[in-house]
């Protein structure tokens, strides 16, 4: 695979509901009551329950080694977390959309891939990046 500045990689929209943060914290072991207890999500100030940083991160990173086709082609990867993903409790749960383009291509043959992920039109993860191979 070759890079081009400017290419873009097919978005991912997911869906994340109640359900999925459950199974994500059995997986993670991060039961922290924020990710699936309402009231307690809202004593700690939260508007409602929200998705684990981790997960949505990881959503992201999906997007990219499926562009890829080798997750081992993913040299480098992070983001920092700004906003949160607030899940309903409903069947639809919360929409994110995921978008990346390719921002550098360098000597040593890796390129950068700048990364987007929104929440209700608002960007949930800030200086997301990943290296590629």
């Amino acid at each position: 695979m070759e890079f081009t500045v400017g290419t873009e990689l097919p978005p991912l929209q997911v869906r994340v509901t109640r359900e999925r943060l459950v199974r994500y914290a059995g997986a993670s072991l991060d039961f922290n009551p924020i990710h699936w207890n309402e009231r307690f999500a809202k004593q700690v100030g939260l508007p409602d329950v929200i998705a684990h940083g981790m997960l949505t991160m990881a959503l992201a990173g999906r997007m990219v080694t499926d562009w890829l086709g080798d997750p081992g082609r993913l040299v480098e990867y992070g983001v920092r977390f700004t906003r949160p993903v607030v899940v309903p409790d409903d069947e639809k749960g919360a929409l994110v959309e995921f978008t990346g383009k390719v921002g550098d291509v360098r000597e040593d043959g890796t390129a950068r891939i700048d990364l987007t992920a929104k929440f209700d039109g608002k960007t949930v993860l800030g200086k997301a990046t990943a290296v590629v191979r």
